[in-house]
């Protein structure tokens, strides 16, 4: 019998993205499970969230430092997560740069999902960027994460027209739409199909037969 693949999830507000894997999971779209919820945040909706799903959901403090995860702090979450036994660390809207200690413990493990078409636009308000930048078109990508920020091999990634009239928060929506489809996806592929990277590409074999 093969083993469920366990997820573990770091958060730091509502938890969307969370939220719809969850349910994909709830609807069997995805033969996975969250063992572990994390916020940096300790009042992040998304907590309440997970725990309605009935996931272990915890605040941990984040530290000092404002944008990143270090120290004691870094050493608190990374224990967390091993003694839950994730296969995956899954970022979903957590607002803090995860530096090399954090990314060595879980080797080309952690993935993110950005709400533009990377290498495009990376950093925070990237769909301001895109707008201001007056591209056609924008989207999301989820990929590995690395030491260099949305830099990573990229797994996934789907496209949304951008139009004349529309405001950060109406094309933010739109890709978000989007966001809680493939991330999903990128778990699906990882998890049901052999690959391997090269430089910066994830290429994907056949299917992995469960037994």
């Amino acid at each position: 019998m093969s083993s469920i693949t366990k997820l573990g999830i770091l958060v730091s507000g509502r938890g969307s993205n969370m939220e719809a894997i969850l349910k994909n999971i709830e609807d069997g779209k995805l033969d996975a499970k969250v063992v572990i919820v994390l916020s940096d945040n300790s009042d992040a909706p998304a907590l309440k969230k997970a725990k309605k799903y009935g996931v272990d959901a915890r605040y941990i403090h984040p530290g000092e430092k404002k944008t990143v995860l270090i120290g004691t702090a870094e050493q608190e979450y990374i224990k967390t997560l091993k003694e839950k036994e994730v296969d995956y660390v899954l970022l979903a809207g957590f607002m803090r740069v995860i530096k090399k200690a954090f990314i060595q413990a879980f080797p080309m493990k952690i993935l993110n999902i950005h709400p533009a078409l990377l290498p495009s636009f990376p950093g925070l308000k990237a769909q301001s960027q895109a707008l201001n930048y007056g591209v056609k078109f924008s989207g999301c990508t989820v990929h590995f994460v690395t030491e260099d920020v949305d830099a990573g091999p990229i797994i996934i990634q789907s496209c949304v027209p951008v139009y004349d009239d529309d405001t950060e928060e109406i094309l933010s929506f739109r890709i978000l739409k989007e966001e809680h489809r493939i991330y999903t996806e990128a778990i699906k592929l990882i998890t049901e199909h052999p690959f391997r990277i090269e430089g910066r590409r994830v290429i994907f074999g056949e299917r992995r037969q469960n037994g």
